[in-house]
């Protein structure tokens, strides 16, 4: 695991990005720094009467596409250099996926596992008031992150609503479908990097049906992902969440693993696997590898073991920019962050663009919309890959940058 200053990383994925693609100077300046970070103090009363102060932030980067977008994640290890950096990615993420959106993120410094329901949606409806001058269905538009989903996003559009005085369900995205939500966003990210991978197995002419599969991660996107992937016949061999992972060579059946952890709230103790460390999982003997945990899980020092043909990464940020290197230089296909768990931005844009027209789609137009949207990022992506020569996340970057420095240019902001 390294410690590398997720800031100092996307920084570096820029600058190598704008050489290639001799991006214009002016525009590679403005792009460096979000346009906006507000860091709010959150009095929450605590269970026990006393009042605790929490620190959020929210970071907005660039909106020469769009509203601001991206999640609110709740973590001890939440800092304002991760939330700028992912700030960031979304801008790319968003650009990629073709949605007419910019880049924002938001976390607060906690730990929820260690809070009871109340105090989080205290917690929750505080620092959403105190965003709230900077957000709006207009201007940026929060989502779920780690540690944070429907419940949650439930108390931040009912915080601004009251502020509105006026229902305003735009405001989030991955809100409960009985106040607004999306048919099929649940799955969205997972479904989505289905999509991507399997558009990045038939460009390598590899058989999903005799591929196998390792998940670092399950939560909701290695949940999906897993299970999708499992269904188009990739067999999954290796599972693992934050407490470690599960190996069979024979492979899992995936719905018995997730009603596993469902029950004891950990993959540990599965009968018949063989229990191998998360570092473990990232070199297991696989065909295609989704790191879904954190950032920062492939980096120089493992990335020479991993013998995966597809890195298709679900979570934000897991391999370092040395690890690229190492693993291009093997031939594996890594399918970048920002293309791979692009569908989760995506399904989100639906919801919005239902909640704007208070008009809502069954799953299956939504499902269909998602499928069409990653083929074409995908295909994008790839053969920006093949005309500058460079790997696959070298192509979303360029891919991303063009349509975001367009718009700029075509604006007059640079």
């Amino acid at each position: 695991m390294s410690n590398r200053d997720p800031y100092e990383m996307a920084l570096a994925q820029l600058d190598k990005c704008a050489k290639i693609m001799n991006l214009d100077r002016n525009v590679h300046e403005i792009l460096k720094y979000p346009k906006r970070v507000l860091s709010v103090n959150i009095p929450v009363r605590m269970d026990s009467g006393a009042i605790r102060m929490f620190k959020g932030f929210r970071s907005q980067h660039n909106d020469a596409l769009g509203p601001f977008k991206g999640g609110v994640r709740y973590h001890p290890n939440v800092t304002l250099n991760e939330v700028m950096a992912l700030s960031m990615w979304m801008t790319w993420k968003c650009a990629v996926a073709g949605v007419p959106y910019g880049g924002g993120k938001g976390g607060i410094i906690c730990n929820p596992k260690e809070m009871s329901a109340g105090e989080v949606e205290r917690l929750s409806r505080g620092f959403f008031a105190a965003i709230s001058p900077i957000v709006g269905p207009e201007t940026d538009i929060p989502a779920p992150d780690v540690n944070t989903g429907g419940r949650e996003m439930a108390w931040f559009m009912d915080e601004f609503s009251k502020l509105k005085g006026h229902n305003v369900p735009g405001v989030v995205t991955g809100k409960p479908i009985a106040i607004g939500g999306s048919e099929g966003r649940t799955e969205a990210t997972g479904r989505g990097l289905m999509f991507a991978t399997r558009e990045g197995a038939r460009e390598l002419g590899l058989s999903l049906k005799k591929a196998t599969l390792a998940v670092q991660g399950f939560g909701n996107v290695g949940v999906y992902s897993a299970k999708l992937l499992n269904q188009l016949g990739c067999k999954v061999v290796a599972l693992s969440d934050s407490q470690g992972g599960i190996y069979s060579a024979d492979g899992f059946n995936v719905d018995s693993v997730i009603d596993y952890k469902a029950k004891k709230g950990t993959l540990k103790g599965y009968p018949g696997a063989k229990p191998i460390t998360n570092e473990e999982l990232l070199e297991t003997s696989c065909d295609i590898l989704v790191p879904a945990a954190l950032e920062n899980q492939i980096t120089a020092k493992n990335a020479a073991n991993v013998k995966a043909k597809i890195v298709s990464e679900g979570a934000n940020g897991p391999t370092t920019p040395e690890a690229d290197a190492i693993l291009a230089e093997k031939g594996v296909m890594v399918i970048p962050d920002i293309l791979a768990n692009a569908g989760g931005v995506s399904t989100s844009y639906f919801e919005w663009v239902q909640n704007l027209a208070n008009y809502y789609w069954t799953e299956e137009e939504v499902n269909q919309k998602l499928e069409s949207l990653m083929v074409k990022a995908f295909k994008n992506t790839y053969a920006r890959s093949k005309k500058y020569g460079v790997d696959m996340r070298m192509g979303a970057y360029i891919c991303a940058i063009e349509r975001v420095a367009e718009a700029m240019r075509l604006k007059g902001q640079c």
